[in-house]
């Protein structure tokens, strides 16, 4: 009904409030009244309106959507044709109903007579809260960031080809856990939003976030008919916890057998390393890092980085670890020798070694090698500079390399995805999604990891390290790796490479030639033939 029928269908009562003498009185009230209406009626008209309209305008991800497009490339100098999916796929809770949805990009290769046997490659990022954005654009999909050599962001940003990508070889999937990338919670069936706590019990926590990812890659090879592929899960950083447990959810809960597991950069998953063993692991990566920038004596700096290491590495474990389990107690000549030596090998003086008890922090590293200069380490890849308010202090004001990736990666992703792969949305692409606080309780990733490989003989696993990353540094990956299986049992399934950059080594162009390659032949070495049986033999 419209303003002027309801003034025209209430004057009638309006009227009769009129009579006689007090007529005059009435239409006066009358026009009073209609008046008041017509400006209250305007303004619930108005209000419904807005309201509408903003219902109308809320922004929002499709809970289950795909967009394909068709691609040519060239991988290691032949042409490749491959599709390119983007999507949402929901995440469902234990009464099927859609909590979540996950948004991902999927790669095939279709200049191939069948695909369900080739093998498929399941990508993690980490943080916890990172979006698969930096192993998408940068190490093996198709595309990758348009940055120089070494790593370092150039204009115009954009994305190119990647003449190295393992997508000949294998098809893959980058996910985006909830809340990264354009990943959401979605509202309850009442139109409310889960609390923070029902949110952290359904996806922010070390098995919280394995068990809902099972469930979601579970539904993922069964829609695109890929059970009979051979699969592999790779993870970075935070997603080496998340594989490692991956492994072994997917197996046990979901039946799903993996034949390959890559951790890179990995944290600790779960294998604690404490006291000693935390701070004297350090001194590889000091040694790597003071090479890098010719902060060695010459017998030292001479040398190839991958002859110097091995040298480091048998001083931190035979002569470091012990002399730091001694505490205050050590005797001061031993004291003396190992001071000496750590400044040998980190590039550091022995005053400051000294006044840190023989405990560098990784923190006083990247503000003290640098600091005559005026110039601070970055954290996850050494070799980038940073520059801070003051030379004095015990740690940089900012990380040099995060800034710098953060310069290339957002504006890459947000161009390659909308305007290459034809995924448009209002959503806001999360580099780093809202995940805290992460419940990191009852950690038994790495355990995990190694319960898988004992109960799949097919399954084998990889580390990738880079040499400059102080953040997970490529020592502490060894140790894990020496850690993970002490019974020595299964050594001849995990194997170590190791690279000449950071967190993210394929960045620079040699490592990311070098990795993939790395990647192929583990993809090669784990597919058994035809007729290959898992089995242990005696």
């Amino acid at each position: 009904m419209n303003i002027q029928s309801l003034v025209r269908n209430t004057s009638p009562v309006l009227l009769s409030l009129g009579k006689n003498k007090h007529k005059a009185q009435s239409h006066a009230t009358l026009a009073w009244l209609t008046a008041a209406l017509i400006a209250f009626v305007s303004l619930t008209t108005s209000a419904s309106a807005q309201e509408e309209s903003a219902s109308a305008h809320a922004r929002s991800i499709k809970i289950d959507s795909s967009v394909v497009t068709e691609h040519e490339t060239k991988i290691l100098g032949k042409r490749v044709k491959y599709s390119a999916t983007t999507g949402t796929q929901p995440v469902w809770n234990s009464k099927d109903e859609a909590v979540a949805t996950l948004f991902y990009t999927y790669y095939q290769r279709t200049d191939v007579k069948e695909n369900t046997e080739r093998p498929l490659i399941i990508s993690f990022n980490g943080g916890p809260g990172s979006a698969s954005v930096w192993m998408h654009v940068a190490y093996t999909g198709p595309r990758i960031l348009n940055i120089d050599d070494e790593g370092y962001p150039v204009q115009p940003y954009g994305v190119q080809t990647n003449p190295y990508s393992i997508l000949d070889v294998a098809d893959i999937v980058f996910v985006n856990p909830v809340n990264t990338g354009y990943s959401r919670v979605l509202p309850k069936a009442d139109g409310s939003m889960p609390s923070q706590d029902e949110q952290q019990k359904m996806f922010f926590g070390v098995n919280a976030d394995i068990s809902y990812l099972a469930d979601w890659v579970n539904t993922f090879v069964t829609r695109n008919n890929r059970w009979r592929s051979p699969k592999y899960l790779i993870g970075e950083s935070y997603g080496t916890t998340r594989v490692s447990g991956l492994a072994l959810e997917l197996q046990n809960r979901q039946w799903m057998y993996l034949n390959g597991v890559v951790l890179v950069s990995p944290i600790d998953i779960g294998i604690e390393r404490n006291g000693p063993v935390k701070a004297a692991n350090r001194l590889p990566y000091f040694a790597a890092a003071a090479w890098y920038h010719n902060k060695l004596e010459p017998a030292l700096q001479n040398k190839d980085l991958t002859e110097l290491l091995p040298e480091v590495e048998d001083f931190t474990i035979n002569t470091l670890i012990p002399a730091l389990a001694k505490g205050g107690f050590i005797g001061e000549t031993e004291k003396r020798d190992v001071l000496t030596q750590m400044a040998r090998y980190s590039g550091l003086s022995e005053a400051s070694i000294a006044q840190n008890n023989l405990d560098v922090s990784t923190a006083f590293f990247w503000k003290d090698l640098l600091r005559d200069e005026g110039k601070t380490l970055g954290r996850l890849d050494s070799r980038y500079l940073g520059i801070d308010a003051k030379q004095s202090g015990d740690r940089p004001d900012y990380w040099a390399e995060l800034t710098s990736w953060l310069h290339s990666f957002t504006p890459a992703i947000n161009y390659y995805l909308r305007e290459e792969l034809n995924y448009k949305t209002d959503i806001k692409y999360n580099m780093f999604g809202n995940v805290h606080p992460w419940d990191r309780s009852n950690n038994q990733s790495g355990e995990n990891l190694r319960l898988a490989m004992a109960q799949n003989p097919y399954l084998n696993v990889m580390i990738q390290a880079g040499y400059y990353d102080g953040a997970t540094n490529y020592f502490d990956a060894k140790y894990t790796m020496w850690q993970l299986d002490q019974s020595g049992n299964l050594k001849d399934r995990l194997s170590f490479k190791g690279y000449r950059s950071g967190h993210m080594m394929y960045l620079r162009r040699d490592d990311l030639k070098q990795s993939n390659q790395d990647l192929r032949e583990f993809i090669k070495m784990s597919t058994p033939g035809k007729g290959i049986p898992a089995e242990y033999k005696r």
